[in-house]
């Protein structure tokens, strides 16, 4: 499991977000590294039973370094105060929907989707609502599916897209600008399991996630079915 010290450490790297406080806590966060690897490693294998898209991805690929860039920011903390990796075909910098993983002080969660995409992307994935929108809406209206992840991210555009005709009887599915979903978690969610070997409320989680994901990828990919 992921180690218990993971939040107490990361509560503590908010109140102390300084390169010297870290560096003398430099010992525990690799301790704490190490074992968020082994973590996504083992996402990477379960998810792999799932979705075959995942099977050659590599942990170093996936995971977000607790380094910011501060070069132009406001906000000059050097450190996140949370772990993440993305799991996906290519890894973080992908464009195909994949598994988005977060461990953060009251604000743990698991994502799924496409997240802000590049325009064309983005018309990728408008082609493949307009052609099978209803395919979407089953997925989207699956019981399980609708009560672990009730809402699409709401950043959306005011009209209905170029080429497509505003009298689209699913006109409102066009209009996102992210096509991603995500579901809060308890922080003890991701320390359930001792010995890395069940997670089975995760791996329900992922199972749900997959037909959402194989979806914009299909699409991505430019499958015609």
């Amino acid at each position: 499991m992921l180690s218990e010290n993971t939040i107490s450490f990361l509560e503590r790297l908010k109140e102390n977000n300084d390169r010297t406080w870290f560096a003398e806590n430099k010992q525990e966060f690799d301790m704490i590294w190490k074992n968020f690897n082994d973590f996504v490693q083992v996402m990477i294998n379960e998810i792999s039973l799932i979705d075959p898209s995942i099977q050659n991805v590599q942990v170093k690929e996936c995971l977000f370094r607790i380094y910011r860039d501060i070069r132009f920011s406001k906000n000059k903390t050097p450190y996140k105060t949370h772990l993440a990796a993305y799991i996906a075909s290519g890894g973080r910098k992908s464009i195909r929907a994949g598994y988005y993983f977060h461990i953060e002080p009251d604000n743990c969660m698991l994502a799924g989707g496409v997240y802000l995409p590049k325009l064309d992307v983005l018309r990728k994935i408008w082609n493949a609502i307009y052609e099978r929108a209803d395919e979407l809406k089953a997925i989207l209206n699956n019981e399980e599916f609708a009560q672990n992840f009730p809402e699409l991210d709401d950043e959306k555009y005011k009209r209905v897209p170029s080429g497509f005709p505003k009298d689209f009887k699913d006109a409102e599915l066009l209009k996102y600008k992210s096509y991603s979903v995500f579901k809060t978690l308890p922080y003890n969610f991701y320390f359930q399991d001792k010995e890395f070997k069940e997670f089975k409320e995760l791996k329900k989680l992922i199972k749900i996630l997959y037909p959402f994901n194989n979806f914009f990828n299909q699409a991505i990919d430019e499958i015609r079915i």
